[in-house]
């Protein structure tokens, strides 16, 4: 049972890559532990430039999932700030929910929230710019 409602997005505010997003990371979390939860740096762009901010979920199965800002043109979506509720990171994780249009979204266990994350985003001239997190799953260690 999911403790937040899905929310929907009018057909000229999203097109389906937010929902999308949400899932991608329910998929890589759900059933795991968060063992860290820290700000990390992005891969350089192709410009040589130094990359979007990101945040690194390390899980108790030694994965990584990494979450990168995009950017183009109007079109963005970027992490404002996150939340890691130490006290609850020995509970697994049993869903990822999303309130206020998409800007909080919620990795939660059966005690609540154990991560809450700010997020900032915007179709831009809709569906004509690319947004949504750049979400990727890695083995620890794995190189970036």
């Amino acid at each position: 049972m999911s403790l937040y409602l899905a929310e929907e997005l009018g057909e000229d505010e999203d097109d389906g890559t937010m929902p999308g997003n949400v899932e991608e990371l329910r998929d890589a979390v759900v059933g795991h532990r968060i063992v860290k939860a820290a700000p990390g740096e992005g891969d350089r762009d192709k410009w040589g430039g130094s990359g979007s901010a990101q945040l690194i979920i390390t899980l108790d199965n030694g994965k990584r999932v990494e979450l990168r800002d995009t950017g183009d043109c109007c079109a963005y979506t970027e992490l404002k700030s996150f939340l890691l509720r130490p006290e609850l990171v020995d509970h697994i994780i049993t869903g990822v929910g999303t309130t206020d249009g998409y800007t909080t979204w919620h990795i939660y266990a059966d005690m609540g929230d154990v991560l809450e994350l700010s997020v900032g985003w915007s179709s831009g001239n809709p569906f004509y710019y690319a947004y949504g997190f750049d979400i990727s799953v890695k083995e620890l260690g794995e190189s970036k």
